[in-house]
C-alpha cells in the first residue's frame, strides 16, 4: 500500500481521525505500534446502563478466562471490587476490553496514560495493577486546578487522576528534559539561575482548565487543556512516534502530537467529536470506519 493511503486498519504514513465504534476500530490495529496512549473516558460510562448479572470478563487471545497478562489473575480482584460498588461493574464492562487492546497496542517502551476523576479512579488503578502488573505502575498524577463551584458541606472536588502504566518497567521511554518547566513556588529559597530556569513538573500538576473564553476554546464539554497534553506528549514519546487517543473528543491531543512533530491516531464515534477535529485539523483525514 503506498505511504499516502489513507486505511484504519494501518498505522503507515500520515496521521488519521477515525470515525467509528473505538473497539472493533482498536481490533483493527497492528500490535505495539505506539510509544504513548492518552486515554480520557466519559467517567461515568455505564452507570446508567442495567446491571449484568455475570462476571465474565473478556481477555486478550490466549489468555484464559480467570487470568491476565503473564498469567496474573484479575477475576477475582474485580469480584472483590464489585462488594464495595455494585455499580462498578457497567463501567468496567465498558472500559476494560477497551485497555485490553491498549496494552496490546502499546510499544515495548510505551506508555498508558488513563485519566479518571476521583470517583473511578481507585477502581482503575487495582484492576491495573492485576493487568498490567503492579510493576508497570509508573505515576499517579494529580492534576489540580481552582474553577468553579465550591461546596461548603465538604472539602471542594478540584483535581482528575492520571494514572501512568508502562508496557515494561525495563524498556519504556521517559524524558523529562524535554517538558516545559514551571515556575518555582517559592522562588527566594533558589539560586536566580534556577528561577530563569524554572523547574520540572512534579506528580501534581497545577494548570488551569480550559478557559471558556481563550484561544482554545472549541466549545466541546470535555475538552482538556493542551498544556497538561503538551507535558504527557514531550514526556512519553519521541518526535515522529505515534500517539493514539480513542475517546478523542476534541482532538487536543492530536493538535499537541501535531505540534510536537508526532504522528497519531485520534478515534472517536460522535459526529459533534469529528466536526470539532475537522475544524481543529484540518489537514487531516478523516476515515469512516467499516460498521461491519
Amino acid at each position: 500500500m503506498p505511504d499516502h493511503a489513507i486505511d484504519p486498519a494501518s498505522v503507515s504514513g500520515v496521521s488519521r481521525v477515525i470515525q467509528g465504534d473505538n473497539l472493533p476500530v482498536l481490533a483493527s490495529l497492528p500490535d505495539e505500534t505506539f510509544t504513548l496512549i492518552y486515554l480520557d473516558p466519559p467517567f461515568n460510562t455505564g452507570r446508567v446502563q442495567k446491571r449484568q448479572s455475570t462476571t465474565s470478563v473478556r481477555t486478550a487471545a490466549g489468555v484464559g478466562s480467570i487470568t491476565g497478562f503473564k498469567g496474573r489473575s484479575y477475576e477475582r480482584i474485580k469480584g472483590d471490587l464489585l462488594a464495595y460498588d455494585d455499580a462498578f461493574e457497567n463501567y468496567w464492562e465498558f472500559i476494560e476490553p477497551r485497555l485490553l487492546e491498549a496494552w496490546r497496542l502499546l510499544a515495548p517502551d510505551g506508555t498508558l496514560y488513563l485519566h479518571l476523576d476521583y470517583r473511578e479512579a481507585h477502581y482503575a488503578k487495582v484492576l491495573l495493577d492485576a493487568l498490567f502488573g503492579r510493576e508497570s505502575f509508573l505515576n499517579e498524577i494529580i492534576w489540580a486546578y481552582d474553577y468553579g463551584a465550591k461546596s461548603k458541606s465538604r472539602w471542594p472536588a478540584k483535581h482528575d487522576t492520571i494514572l501512568v502504566y508502562v508496557k515494561d518497567p525495563a524498556r519504556y521511554y521517559f524524558d523529562s528534559s524535554t517538558v516545559d518547566r514551571e515556575p518555582y513556588m517559592a522562588p527566594g529559597l533558589v539560586t536566580a539561575e534556577k528561577v530563569a530556569r524554572g523547574k520540572l513538573p512534579t506528580d501534581v500538576w497545577w494548570h488551569t482548565i480550559v478557559s471558556p473564553t481563550g484561544r482554545e476554546k472549541t466549545g466541546y464539554p470535555t475538552q482538556k487543556p493542551e498544556g497538561i497534553l503538551r507535558r504527557i506528549v514531550q514526556a512519553s514519546s519521541r518526535e515522529g512516534d505515534w500517539v493514539l487517543d480513542f475517546f478523542a473528543g476534541s482532538g487536543t491531543t492530536g493538535a499537541v502530537a501535531q505540534a510536537l512533530g508526532r504522528r497519531f491516531v485520534l478515534v472517536d464515534q460522535n459526529p459533534e467529536a469529528i466536526q470539532v477535529m475537522r475544524d481543529r485539523l484540518p489537514d487531516v483525514p478523516v476515515v469512516v470506519a467499516s460498521a461491519s
